[in-house]
């Protein structure tokens, strides 16, 4: 996302959007955005987030079930990504790669995490 001051100005990056289990792209979300700088989740904008996008679609109950599993995996797919990436610098790359073990530390938080509302979810 982009924004220009506090104004949402552009969105990139459909093509990774899920169209399966519509929750992954909350997962991946959280995983995100909802994390402080320290690596510590943080619960409140987990809420929040939760809350605005259950305006907009309201969960089914199978996703709230899924939801740790679903960030789980999200976690998993951007480290692995950013492995990759990490591993396999093309020579003149203009980009630098992200450091892997951000998405190590995310991952372990999920691993303890027990349902949906450990997430800020609120039916």
């Amino acid at each position: 996302m982009f924004f220009v001051g506090d104004k949402l100005s552009g969105l990139i990056d459909f093509y990774f959007a899920c169209d399966d289990y519509l929750a992954y792209d909350l997962a991946i979300c959280l995983n995100a955005w909802c994390f402080a700088h320290e690596g510590e989740y943080d619960f409140a904008r987990g809420k929040a987030m939760i809350a605005g996008y259950q305006r907009v679609r309201p969960l089914k109950p199978v996703e709230v079930k899924a939801l740790p599993i679903l960030a789980r995996g999200a976690a998993l797919r951007f480290m692995l990504t950013r492995l990759v990436d990490w591993l396999n610098v093309p020579p003149g790359a203009l980009v630098l790669p992200k450091d892997p073990l951000e998405y190590l530390a995310k991952l372990r938080f999920h691993q303890r995490v027990g349902a949906a509302a450990d997430y800020g979810y609120q039916p």
